[in-house]
């Protein structure tokens, strides 16, 4: 007697890496539908109940529509991103309907006109941009005694190994790293395929540090600055957050790229 067809199991994101992410979406295993609305009910379950976690600022209204547009394409040398659902720091401006506020509560309704150039080449890529990730509130330059993942409009991002140890002034005891501290989490807590944060000195290295995650800051005008809230000029980038090298690796190529936008990337082929 034939055995009844084993159902089609669900594909685990938790502990997914990107590379993990692109061949299940290369060997049709699951949908960028079905990705996003995994990821989402993560966030739901961990970032705004349960632990509270607090790493993901706002949620891209669009994710979902834009995810369902995907559900027919592979990810190919063309778009080597099609469907992944990537965070971004909340200092990187898109130019949808998604905000763009450092953390900030006088940027509370601000809008970007347009995609910061990273922001671009991620969706030419094919990746879905699932939304904002909280910060130390305009990355971290307005005091020098800013609690670590702390802004006015997001509050406070929480380590995911050890959310509920707090001190005496509710500000966490195993620290979530600054000032991408909202990206390091979400990707930790798999609450996305990768994340990305920027640094000027120590925002991407410290919260990696802080959450088991990998990261690079990248040379200076190597990835566009254009439309990311600024702080230095010869120390900003952006750079990605990651749980293997090979994941920082796919996302580097992505984002590398000359832009007349950003002068510093004028060297680049």
């Amino acid at each position: 007697m034939a055995r009844p067809a084993q159902r089609k199991r669900a594909f685990a994101v938790e502990n997914a890496s990107l590379g993990d992410v692109v061949q299940a979406l290369g060997e049709g295993k699951v949908t960028a539908s079905a990705l996003a609305r995994a990821y989402l009910a993560r966030i739901k379950a961990f970032d705004s109940s349960g632990p509270r976690l607090n790493s993901v600022r706002e949620i891209n209204p669009d994710a979902l529509s834009i995810a369902a547009r995907l559900d027919g394409t592979r990810p190919l040398a063309r778009q080597p991103l099609a469907g992944v659902p990537i965070l971004l720091k909340d200092n990187i401006a898109t130019g949808d309907r998604q905000h763009t506020t450092a953390g900030s509560l006088a940027l509370a309704s601000a809008r970007a006109r347009d995609d910061a150039t990273v922001a671009k080449r991620l969706r030419a890529a094919g990746a879905v941009i699932l939304g904002k990730a909280n910060l130390t509130e305009f990355a971290n330059v307005l005091a020098v005694d800013m609690p670590s993942g702390y802004s006015s409009l997001g509050g406070q991002v929480r380590n995911p190994y050890a959310p509920a140890l707090r001190d005496k002034r509710g500000i966490p005891v195993v620290q979530p790293g600054g000032s991408s501290s909202g990206s390091a989490v979400a990707v930790a807590a798999g609450l996305c395929a990768a994340a990305i944060g920027t640094e000027t000195s120590g925002s991407l290295l410290s919260p990696a540090t802080q959450n088991g995650l990998v990261t690079v800051k990248p040379t200076v005008g190597l990835i566009s600055r254009a439309g990311i809230l600024p702080i230095s000029h010869s120390q900003d980038t952006a750079g990605p957050l990651t749980r293997t090298v090979r994941d920082a690796a796919i996302l580097l190529n992505v984002m590398a790229a000359r832009d007349p936008l950003d002068p510093a990337t004028r060297l680049l082929k």
